[in-house]
């Protein structure tokens, strides 16, 4: 059963055609797997190995080319048809006498794209630089841009179907967070705490199930919170530790990311201070949204909040994000941050991360938000204050 319905992917076609024409490109080769699903459905885990969508300007439909084995898994995800479904033997995979692209060379000469303008995206993780180089080796004739997050650009705006998936997510965010709150004591286990969150983040609700989310949970823990992206060991929780929890749940791919401060006992000064600060700047913010305003502005309130308290955040304040596969859940487009004057519209969306990481400790605490016609609605529903955890030792 297809996740949207085929009218929506082909205008989401169409709006990238358009963007094709705009940059003077006759094809477009899409191996994001988050664009392919955007543009297809397509969803498997696949993407270990070359796998693509071919946008033509004159084909109403673009084709899947992939591995022989997944196949199928194109044609139970997405709204193509067989003759837009073309795939590869196995001799192909992780070959050193011919490679994948070497298949998509040919598939392309035959369809006499070999002198066209042809675009890839380049910034992508799943397109290596040995498959751009095959691309040039086979198609000597054709003039190669660069697509890079063309499609993204798309995305940015999503459908009400879009973030009604979205709103599922972060119910099972909620539940995810709920759970690890609720595990974490001193004398726990880091890992444990991480299976609670798991578990919550793929059986979701008594309504809907979770999806794997594009990142693992991150739990940086003690001195360790001024790291922002460590994830877990198997060490046990101590009286006193701060604990930041950063997860995200999934809903057929389209994420609604959380975060949140957890300490064990009582927060000392520096932790409650910068926590005031967080949420002073949190609370401005999401009270300033408005459709009109560029990212750049957006971070330039967050700014002033935080230079009273004489601290500074040099890293972003947030990004766009929504339907992705591993390992990023961003869109790798607008970004809160100076320069960025990328215009705030309706349902947009924004994963809100303004995060304090000092020299031995941080605190994170964020919200997704879409922005409306008049403000901006959080995703989440959870208690947005530093979580402290009384201590309850654990034998």
């Amino acid at each position: 059963m297809l996740t949207f319905p085929i009218s929506e992917f082909q205008e989401r076609l169409k709006k990238t055609k358009q963007r094709m024409v705009n940059e003077g490109i006759d094809l477009l080769l899409v191996t994001d797997p988050a664009n392919m699903n955007y543009l297809s459905g397509y969803d498997a885990w696949s993407f270990y190995v070359q796998q693509m969508l071919i946008v033509m300007l004159e084909e109403e439909q673009p084709i899947w080319v992939g591995r022989g084995q997944d196949a199928n898994a194109a044609r139970y995800t997405t709204w193509l048809d067989d003759d837009h479904i073309i795939s590869y033997g196995d001799h192909y995979v992780q070959s050193d006498v011919r490679h994948p692209m070497d298949f998509v060379t040919d598939v392309l000469r035959e369809r006499k794209y070999g002198h066209k303008a042809i675009a890839v995206e380049l910034d992508a993780y799943y397109f290596t630089a040995r498959s751009y180089m095959q691309l040039i080796k086979g198609l000597p004739s054709a003039t190669f841009k660069d697509g890079t997050n063309l499609v993204n650009w798309v995305r940015i705006i999503k459908s009400e179907r879009e973030l009604s998936y979205m709103r599922n997510a972060a119910k099972i965010s909620e539940n995810a967070m709920q759970a690890a709150i609720d595990a974490i004591n001193e004398g726990v286990r880091q890992c444990d705490v991480v299976a609670e969150i798991s578990h919550a983040q793929i059986s979701g609700t008594e309504d809907f199930g979770g999806d794997y989310p594009s990142i693992v949970p991150l739990l940086p823990t003690g001195d360790k919170t001024s790291a922002s992206h460590l994830t877990w060991t198997d060490e046990r929780f101590q009286d006193g530790d701060p604990v930041i929890i950063e997860i995200a749940g999934c809903y057929k791919r389209y994420h609604s990311p959380l975060a949140r401060t957890a300490v064990i006992g009582r927060p000392d000064e520096s932790m409650q201070y910068v926590s005031d600060v967080v949420l002073e700047g949190i609370n401005t913010v999401l009270d300033t949204v408005k459709p009109g305003m560029t990212c750049e502005e957006l971070e330039g309130i967050w700014r002033s909040v935080i230079e009273k308290s004489g601290i500074k955040k040099e890293s972003r304040m947030g990004y766009s994000m929504g339907v992705n596969y591993p390992p990023d859940w961003g869109e790798h487009t607008a970004s809160l941050r100076p320069g960025d004057k990328t215009v705030l519209e309706p349902n947009m969306t924004f994963h809100f991360i303004p995060g304090i990481w000092l020299n031995q400790m941080g605190v994170e605490i964020s919200e997704s938000f879409v922005v409306t016609e008049n403000g901006c609605d959080v995703l989440a529903d959870f208690p947005r204050d530093l979580m402290v955890k009384p201590n309850i030792r654990l034998a």
